[in-house]
């Protein structure tokens, strides 16, 4: 998994796309952390925050743009996000 599927220019860095990437890579390096370190509770709080600002951007992106949505979904190999967020 890498950024520069999705970074086209420097000015792409705000798109939805490339945070939700980037959320994902900083969850998978929190994830391995949190295997060493059970008792990380600091971190464990930052981890189900970064989880759940990902899943509302992918609601949001899900609504906004669904072909883009997939394709991220599929590259990503992450599960669908729950429609039901408001």
């Amino acid at each position: 998994m890498t950024k520069t599927i999705f970074i086209s220019t420097k000015e792409n860095t705000g798109s939805i796309e490339f945070q939700i990437v980037n959320f994902t890579k900083k969850i998978c390096k929190l994830t391995d952390h949190l295997k060493l370190h059970k008792k990380d509770y600091l971190s464990q709080r930052g981890l189900r925050q970064m989880l759940g600002k990902r899943q509302r951007l992918l609601v949001y992106l899900s609504k906004i743009n669904l072909p883009s949505y997939n394709d991220l979904i599929l590259k990503l190999k992450i599960r669908e996000a729950k429609k039901d967020l408001s």
